[in-house]
């Protein structure tokens, strides 16, 4: 990095560290050892002197200078020497051009020490570079570079031999250290006669038939040539060879060419001369040490800061807080949360301190503290995350595309995408889903969402052969069979098989039992309105619980079906305290007519028999979908799990049509006596008649007359629909039952013969073939899974037990190529409902104006915290210091 980056003050820059800094200079253009240079040191004083006395110069004013001096602009108002006073510009580059006339006509100068005077001029660079207290017209902090006009090729052309002819001190000493860089899988271009470059010419092979490393050998694909590496760095006049110079490309005679160049003199002294200086810079013992140290203190500070940078960008990400505020000036009100961490960090660490007191005296130009920096590092975070999951699914092979759609805060509508995939990069294979961003789509129909999602796959270099399944939800857009995504997904690749969503099956299932029965509208209802009355008002919440000391009333969720449990779960245990709640808003609440009547009106309805009857009727049917929705909203939840817990829910309403409703009643009765509320069902008044001496009048017939409607067309209704309603929704999982159904268990692959074996296996290799290509090889599927059934513990094995068994085998390659496809198809879509969730956190109302990379980068972090823990700063750092050349010396 140039000392320009480390925002070195002019004015605190020793004279022992400029006078390092001129000796370092020297001895890079001239090559000598340090005694060498001492005496040079000598004859360059000589020289000087005779300027002095020539011109009546003070001593102090001419002095010689260096390339890297143009890092330190010289103010006027800066005594640069306090005891010989100071000279303007103009007059020092004045005098160095007599001094170098001198030099070159000095008779008894050495060439080496015409380069040394020749080196001693003045490079001034301003910068004009705010700081952070200051803003340009548009806003924006100008003292941070943009990352659009950062020029990211900066740091790799300094790599290119053919671009050496003017290098500067830092890049010299930059490419002593990291030596070589050569550039792999490149296409070398042919010449006139179809001769070519080839990787081969890198190596030397020796007569004893050893293969030796040719590390000086560089080729340029600028302008297609080779060169040596030392020789081009060290160059001297002596040198004739054009691997020194201009560079060679005679591929016909190249390999005599390279053999010739090898044995000569100059390249072996400047090998010699490479190797000394890299060994030198490597343990600090060059002349320049004290510079080298204070460089390598600076750079270990600005890592220091940047390091507490990026924690702080890292932690505010993670926990979904705004990043700015109203004001990017530091130590003023409304700066944001970031500039706050860092104001926070400053009063306990003395890195910190440091960085914002050079800021606040203006000694530096780059803070790294604007919004630019904290979008670039946000990016650079969010893209480590990405490609650690990206490399995941590439390593995987398949895997399953969830999508789905909402709007955000700033009315756009939002597209996610999750992938599902098996990974394989530990001992313990495990199932893993990805969020990898949300897209801003203009277009919502099948056709449209199709394109994003092929777009998508392409920009993240997915193979579009290599999806599985596809999870969306209920969306005709998404589920068409004609013109949805997934059957415009399934005309490119076959083996994508779709399958719906489990739990939005499950909450359209209860929407169907809500309108199968008039009198179920009109129980939520009451529901609502009790949340709605006592929630209106602080002094009826503060009734409410003081009569009901654990669980307080709850809306209705619009959407989320399975959800209304929590609302009815408050009334269901807490009837009697909510009434009595009710009869104190009624006492209270003399002055709104509204209250007292709303308040009269529930009590009513609490104390409604047939209310307290579908009370608990709900609450069990809500009760039983939610702990079945609940399960299969996991990450991991896989195919055998979901029909297990589908065939488990169905079962369950069929015994509680039988069982259910006595139950029900019992419980509804004890309610009623708990509230002193008669237990009878409302009836039509009956006409009377006359009866005859005999009869008698049975009042259990008349309550039985009275129950059988509300069981027939309640309770019977309701839950005939909810079997109907599962039965035909999840019809579809009987098809990925047969098809996968003797993989599901242990119980079930041990269960088949040879016969049905070879059934199973053929109708899963032709379901996953495609332009004559298939997934498994049949044959040899079938014998793997032959053994297998003979090895498997006799113990019950779901799928993922079975397929973690075969991966620590590692001898059943077609057995685990089915299991991967099998727990890659996804049942539900829940990851992307919880990526919706962070997006209603990140963008707002008050951050509706977030472009669209910021939102991404953000919402990577949040969702993908556990890969965010294990980030690498060090890599980040060194992303950040790549994105531009300036940085490029910093780290």
């Amino acid at each position: 990095m140039s000392f320009e980056a480390l925002s070195c003050q002019p004015a605190t820059v020793p004279p022992r560290v400029r006078d390092a800094v001129a000796s370092r200079s020297i001895r890079k253009r001239t090559g000598r050892t340090t005694l060498d240079l001492a005496a040079s040191k000598k004859r360059c004083a000589s020289v000087v002197s005779q300027i002095r006395s020539r011109h009546g110069i003070a001593p102090s004013t001419l002095r010689p200078r260096c390339a890297l001096d143009k890092f330190f602009s010289v103010s006027s108002n800066v005594n640069v020497n306090e005891d010989q006073g100071q000279e303007s510009g103009h007059e020092q580059e004045h005098y160095h051009n007599l001094a170098a006339e001198v030099e070159v006509n000095e008779d008894a100068t050495a060439p080496g020490e015409q380069s040394l005077i020749a080196e001693v001029e003045i490079n001034k660079e301003n910068s004009n570079e705010e700081n952070l207290h200051t803003k340009n017209p548009n806003g924006t902090a100008s003292g941070e570079p943009s990352l659009h006009t950062e020029n990211l090729d900066g740091l790799l052309s300094i790599f290119d031999p053919s671009t050496w002819e003017n290098l500067d001190n830092v890049k010299r000493d930059l490419l002593i250290e990291k030596g070589p860089v050569r550039e792999l899988n490149l296409e070398f271009p042919k010449d006139a006669i179809g001769r070519h470059f080839s990787y081969a010419f890198y190596s030397r092979k020796l007569p004893n038939n050893e293969v030796v490393d040719r590390k000086w050998l560089l080729y340029s694909k600028n302008v297609d040539k080779v060169y040596c590496f030392c020789c081009k760095l060290f160059k001297s006049n002596c040198s004739k060879s054009l691997l020194a110079s201009d560079g060679l490309r005679d591929w016909k005679r190249l390999s005599q060419r390279l053999k010739e160049h090898e044995s000569s003199v100059e390249h072996l002294k400047s090998m010699s001369t490479w190797n000394e200086l890299r060994l030198r810079l490597n343990k600090n013992e060059t002349i320049d040490d004290d510079l080298q140290r204070e460089v390598a203190k600076e750079k270990e500070r600005w890592r220091q800061v940047l390091t507490r940078i990026v924690s702080a960008v890292k932690f505010l990400a993670k926990n979904n807080l705004a990043l700015r505020g109203t004001n990017e000036k530091i130590y003023q009100d409304n700066n944001g949360n970031f500039l706050g961490t860092i104001e926070m960090i400053a009063e306990f660490d003395v890195v910190m301190q440091e960085h914002i007191r050079r800021i606040q005296n203006n000694e530096i130009h780059h803070h790294y503290l604007g919004h630019n920096i904290q979008n670039e590092i946000i990016s650079l975070i969010a893209d480590s995350i990405r490609r650690y999951m990206l490399s995941i699914i590439k390593a995987a092979k398949y895997f399953s595309v969830i999508l789905d759609c909402t709007p955000d805060a700033s009315h756009e509508e939002q597209m996610t995408l999750i992938v599902r995939c098996v990974n394989m990069s530990s001992n313990i294979p495990r199932v893993e889903e990805f969020f990898l961003g949300f897209l801003s789509v203009e277009e919502t129909t099948g056709l449209g969402l199709f394109t994003y999602l092929m777009d998508l796959l392409e920009h993240f270099e997915l193979n579009v052969d290599d999806v599985r399944g596809q999870g969306y939800d209920n969306g005709s857009n998404m589920k068409g069979k004609h013109q949805g995504v997934q059957k415009r997904l399934l005309e490119i690749n076959p083996r994508a098989l779709y399958m719906t969503c489990a739990c939005h099956s499950l909450n359209l299932t209860l929407c169907d039992m809500a309108q199968s029965c008039g009198k179920t509208i009109s129980f939520f209802g009451v529901i609502q309105r009790i949340y709605t009355l006592l929630s209106g008002s602080t002094k009826r919440w503060k009734i409410l619980t003081d009569n009901v000391p654990k669980l307080t009333v709850k809306s209705l969720s619009t959407t989320r079906w399975e959800s209304r449990i929590n609302s009815v779960q408050a009334i269901r245990y807490q009837t009697p305290q909510i009434r009595a709640a009710l009869l104190e808003v009624v006492r209270s609440s003399t002055n709104d007519p509204k209250s007292v009547s709303d308040a009269e009106n529930l009590v009513t309805a609490l104390e409604n028999f047939e209310f307290l009857c579908g009370m608990v009727i709900w609450h069990d049917i809500l009760f039983s979908i939610n702990m079945v929705s609940q399960k299969l909203q996991s990450k991991i939840v896989c195919m055998d799990a979901t029909i297990h817990q589908i065939e488990g829910v169905i079962s369950y309403f069929k015994r509680y049509r039988d069982e259910g409703f006595s139950r029900s009643i019992k419980i509804a009765i004890e309610i009623a006596e708990e509230m002193d509320v008669e237990p009878i069902f409302p009836t039509k008044r009956k006409g009377k008649r006359k009866k005859h001496f005999d009869e008698q009048n049975d009042q259990n017939e008349e309550t039985l007359a009275a129950i059988e409607p509300f069981r027939i067309n309640y309770f019977l209704t309701m839950i005939d629909m909810a079997i109907a309603s599962l039965t035909s929704r999840f019809e579809q999982m009987k098809t990925f039952e047969n098809l996968f159904g003797f993989l599901l268990n242990s119980e079930n692959l041990k269960s088949l013969d040879d016969n049905d074996l070879w059934k199973c296996c053929t109708t899963f290799a032709e379901a996953f073939s495609h332009d004559n290509s298939s997934d498994v090889d049949l044959n040899d599927f079938i014998s793997e899974l032959q053994v297998l059934q003979v090895i498997l513990p006799d113990d019950l094995m779901s799928a993922p037990e079975i397929f973690q068994f075969i991966t620590i085998e590692d001898c059943y390659p077609n057995v685990s190529i089915a299991y991967r496809i099998l727990l890659t198809i996804p049942v539900t879509v829940a990851s992307a409902e919880r990526s919706f969730s962070k997006l209603k956190l990140l963008k707002n109302y008050l951050r509706s104006t977030m472009s669209q990379d910021r939102l991404n980068g953000l919402a990577t972090c949040s969702i993908e915290k556990g890969i965010l823990e294990n980030v690498d700063l060090n890599i980040v750092l060194a992303d950040f210091a790549s994105r531009n050349a300036r940085r490029s010396f910093l780290l």
